[in-house]
């Protein structure tokens, strides 16, 4: 990754998962691991898992539930690959002291290990773990932000899934560097004040968290919640710019044309998984466009569809002459009902676009991301004079 890149998008989207008891318990005090989630919400997670490109949990989750943290679903691990993607994410701890077991199932399950720690626990965790892992210091103390950061710019993660324990949940929260919580809520009472919760006390950002969406998953509920900014409506998030920067990295990989715009599109579900992409000109097509590949990819039945959002480079078309319907119009008939572009289509190839004019019309959310413009427009510098 590229240095400017990495200053222009500093840290990856951070998404909080856990799982709680009707009372907000992580766990009860017993000696076994008290199983919250089910079937169904364990193959949710793994799905999530899949979508990221690394998974971070502290020490002291490593040492209370000895986890793996894996992929386990082989055909999602085949998707990864096919996406040119590692096989399991990069597996992330974080430990103050450096005191990390050696044996532990989650140095020796999935791919690449990295340890963040201070400067005084570094040696310790070198020592311990030799080859297994990077171990790299980030100071005299922890510091959330400087590892986001090094995540982001070193090791090119754009997307971020934080599985624990509370006190690292905690701290990214009352830090504001949560972009996203998912809360599976299971149907049940622990009932002991010593058993370890969420969230702990002290100093939360202002506002109330807005809720993105709410189902049920076997037995248990899903809340995915977002933050928002005090007196603002919902806000554009990491999410939107990590997928909007992978459009324009599509619209790279567009033929050159005289006569129709390089233009990239990524279909994705609300929960973060990618249901498609496309470019324009692809598969040796002269006049198929971004979206129209993209969403050809998609099953219309997907019931994912009217919760996903199409990221693309430039406005979705509103007229065209080579497509009964144009790509503003797809979109609508599959019932996607947000789209975030980099880039209002100019008047070149079409008097008065207004792609965003039928989309809002239809029922749509348009977010424009203007600092993305320049991106979008690089492949097509040879249309713009």
């Amino acid at each position: 990754m590229s240095t400017e890149r990495a200053l222009t998008e500093p840290h990856p989207y951070v998404l909080l998962s856990a799982a709680v008891s009707l009372d907000g318990c992580l766990d009860d005090t017993g000696p076994e691991r008290l199983l919250l989630s089910g079937p169904a919400d364990f193959d949710r997670v793994d799905a999530v898992r899949a979508s990221a490109d690394a998974l971070l949990v502290g020490a002291g989750t490593l040492r209370a539930d000895n986890p793996r943290l894996l992929v386990n679903s082989a055909e999602r691990r085949a998707e990864r690959r096919a996406q040119g993607r590692p096989e399991y994410p990069l597996k992330v701890t974080v430990t103050a002291t450096g005191d990390l077991d050696p044996g532990a199932a989650f140095w020796h399950t999935g791919g690449e290990k990295l340890v963040y720690t201070t400067d005084r626990g570094a040696a310790k965790a070198a020592r311990l773990l030799g080859a297994t892992a990077d171990v790299v210091p980030l100071g005299p103390a922890l510091d959330w932000r400087a590892l986001l950061g090094h995540l982001r710019a070193v090791r090119g993660v754009g997307r971020l899934m934080v599985e624990g324990g509370g006190t690292v949940h905690t701290q990214l929260l009352q830090q504001g560097l949560a972009d996203e919580l998912h809360l599976a809520v299971a149907p049940l009472i622990v009932g002991d004040p010593a058993a370890p919760r969420l969230f702990g006390p002290g100093r939360y950002p202002e506002g109330r968290l807005r809720l993105i969406e709410s189902r049920p998953v076997g037995d248990v509920v899903l809340m995915r919640y977002a933050p928002t900014a005090p007196g603002t409506g919902p806000l554009p998030t990491a999410a939107d710019r990590h997928w909007l920067r992978t459009a324009c990295e599509l619209a790279e990989l567009c033929p050159p044309s005289e006569t129709a715009f390089s233009v990239g599109a990524v279909v994705v579900a609300a929960d973060g998984t990618e249901l498609a992409r496309g470019h324009s000109r692809e598969g040796g097509d002269p006049v198929v466009h971004a979206e129209e590949a993209a969403l050809a990819r998609t099953d219309p039945a997907d019931p994912r569809l009217p919760g996903a959002t199409v990221y693309s480079s430039l406005e979705p078309c509103a007229r065209r002459a080579s497509r009964p319907a144009p790509c503003a119009e797809l979109i609508l008939r599959a019932g996607v009902r947000r789209v975030v572009t980099a880039w209002r289509e100019p008047d070149t190839f079409v008097v008065a676009a207004d792609g965003t004019g039928v989309l809002v019309g239809g029922g749509a959310e348009v977010v424009v991301l203007p600092e993305y413009e320049a991106s979008a427009k690089a492949p097509n510098r040879h249309l713009l004079g």
